[in-house]
């Protein structure tokens, strides 16, 4: 029976009589036939016991590693000047990935990753908050059963999933012990779950969550708490089920506002950022070329107009300025230990070798949240402050900077374009390559052959969910507990893991957020960067200098893979042709209407509310 023989049934013989076959419709979909034979008594009967379900064969664990806001020029595994020597190693025994893209924000990255369908098409467009959502399809913020996760998939094929960390895809209506539980990871096929659902959580007092429940914490930062209970995970399923194997989601809230720091990692840099921004960037800009993560003909874009050149700072900002930066690190740094942690419990239990590893390192670029001046404990509803106001403000809470008492800190703008060498622009410009552009490593020691080495195929957060199921030898399912499945827009990298020059084959994507939006084929890639009419702490846009500039840009990414030449006036017909492309992936992706910084705004203004977030007070 097909939907149109229920549609014709329900004219021609009446609602009740064709609710009956749409339940007799969905019972048959879900109700499988018994196999055994019943009888009247147990000797005429034959029972049937459904077989167990086993993963196949030499199943590796897999472990996704998940970082926040960290731009591709920060670590030092992708020419940073910050330590990651725990994610160096697992790159030098596996491979980099230049070419790996995100959604520029983190709800929609983070829902497209478990999902492996485009964010818009999962309805997480924009957030799952409801200042930051819309009552439409492709914006409601509520992953459809349609769409099931990488952990539903992998745990109806015989793995324990654990998730520890930030969710960052659950409604706000949604965040609290009376529930509904719908869009909680328990109920998205985790098994265990230990972390935070919103987008940001104060680290040493965090809005923390254990399995379908809010939980107190024990005061000590969260990134230690959430690798203690993903230890705690291992252990213990690999006590019960040495042969079983795991899925862990490893997703911190570093290095995410507010930037906090234990005591024995917070001074590890002292000192260190005294040169400034200009020469960050020049010298990551050299180790990614050394590196070989460049084009041989690449080029340095001039540092943000808004940006001031660091020599031309005072004393006091330079000093205010490098302590935001001093901080930073030390969270990275710190984060990577707590990595390490997760690998060294892995080698101690033999089970590293059988291990796949996927690191993110950030689920958009650097942030420009901290605006040009850094933030200390305001909100993101704060009134703006002058630029004498800020620095004074600051100055005056420069040791709240990285301690349990700050608990609203991000760094200066100058310093996100440097962690995004070699890029322009930053987190939510996701017409930028600098919002979107994030490093990637996979390690599987049993597979990959060539360690350390590069691999320049264009590639997508969305590929990450197909390229697992083919590794793990798991076929995309066509329904998860009787729901039928959409199809998986992401295409699987398994290809590229021993063949560094075959051809991409993610060849079309989209990006959209809140105004900015771009269309790439084929290294082609056309760009519309957007600038709200009202600038907050939420909706800072200093992408370009004192213009509004809401237009498209053209850029061949094959021959300027940083965005430095705008071929738009040279080549009309190809833009147009990529702006029709958008249209047709926006239809296709639910991502119209196409909500906008503005809109929000005006949501704001409206009074509109969130959950633990105050607008400010009406005019």
């Amino acid at each position: 029976m097909t939907i149109n023989t229920l549609r014709k049934s329900f004219m021609q013989t009446g609602f009740v009589f064709a609710l009956l076959l749409i339940i007799q419709y969905t019972n048959a979909q879900t109700e499988q036939p018994y196999l055994g034979k019943i009888g009247k008594t147990l000797a005429d009967s034959k029972e049937y016991w459904a077989p167990p379900v086993t993963p196949p064969k030499v199943a590796p664990n897999v472990i996704w590693i998940l970082l926040d806001d960290v731009g591709f020029g920060a670590s030092s595994s992708f020419g940073g000047l910050i330590k990651t020597p725990m994610m160096d190693s697992l790159a030098n025994n596996g491979l980099r990935y230049t070419n790996f893209h995100t959604c520029a924000i983190c709800a929609p990255t983070r829902s497209a990753l478990l999902t492996g369908r485009n964010s818009s098409y999962v309805h997480v467009a924009g957030f799952s908050h409801k200042l930051l959502a819309g009552g439409f399809p492709g914006w409601d913020g509520k992953i459809p059963s349609s769409s099931g996760t990488i952990a539903e998939i992998l745990k109806a094929s015989g793995y324990n999933t654990f998730a520890v960390g930030k969710y960052g895809a659950t409604p706000d209506e949604e965040d609290n012990d009376a529930g509904p539980f719908d869009h909680w990871p328990n109920e998205k096929g985790f098994e265990h779950f230990f972390g935070f659902l919103g987008s940001q959580t104060d680290q040493y007092k965090p809005d923390l969550a254990e399995d379908e429940a809010k939980v107190a914490t024990d005061g000590r930062h969260l990134s230690t708490q959430i690798t203690d209970k993903a230890i705690f995970y291992i252990e213990r399923q690999k006590k019960a089920a040495p042969d079983k194997p795991f899925f862990l989601y490893y997703s911190p809230g570093a290095v995410h506002a507010p930037h906090q720091v234990p005591d024995e990692w917070r001074d590890m840099y002292k000192g260190q950022f005294d040169e400034g921004w200009d020469v960050y960037r020049e010298k990551v800009f050299a180790n990614q070329k050394k590196m070989g993560l460049l084009p041989s003909y690449a080029q340095l874009p001039e540092r943000n107009p808004n940006i001031k050149a660091w020599n031309k700072l005072s004393a006091d900002e330079k000093k205010l300025y490098a302590r935001f930066m001093e901080v930073y690190a030390a969270y990275l740094t710190y984060t990577d230990y707590e990595i390490k942690r997760v690998v060294d419990k892995l080698k101690e239990l033999n089970q590293l070798d059988n291990t796949l590893i996927f690191v993110m390192i950030g689920d958009n670029g650097a942030s420009k949240e901290g605006t040009l001046y850094g933030d200390i404990d305001r909100s993101l509803f704060s009134k703006p402050l002058s630029e004498e106001e800020n620095i004074k403000y600051n100055l005056a809470n420069i040791d709240k900077i990285g301690k349990p008492e700050g608990i609203e800190v991000n760094y200066p703008l100058g310093w996100a374009q440097a962690c995004n060498t070699p890029f322009k622009y930053w987190k939510q410009d996701a017409n930028s390559e600098g919002g979107t552009h994030n490093p990637l490593i996979i390690f599987y020691s049993k597979v990959i052959k060539e360690k350390g080495g590069l691999r320049n195929q264009y590639s997508h957060v969305t590929d990450i969910l197909p390229t697992t199921l083919e590794m793990v030898g798991i076929k995309t399912p066509d329904d998860i507990k009787g729901i039928k499945q959409d199809p998986i827009w992401g295409t699987s990298l398994a290809f590229s893991l021993n063949d560094a020059v075959s051809p991409s084959r993610h060849n079309i994507q989209y990006y959209y957020i809140f105004g900015s939006r771009s269309m790439y084929k084929d290294g082609w890639k056309a760009a519309y960067s957007f600038q709200p009419k009202v600038r907050n702490g939420l909706t800072s846009n200093y992408s370009v200098a004192d213009t509004v500039r809401n237009d498209w840009q053209l850029y061949n990414l094959n021959e300027d893979f940083n965005e430095r030449i705008d071929l738009a006036a040279k080549y009309p017909d190809k833009l147009k042709e990529l702006k029709a492309l958008f249209d047709d992936q926006a239809t296709k992706n639910r991502l119209y209407p196409l909500i906008t910084w503005d809109d929000v705004n005006d949501k704001i203004k409206k009074g509109v509310t969130v959950p633990g977030v105050t607008p400010p007070p009406s005019k």
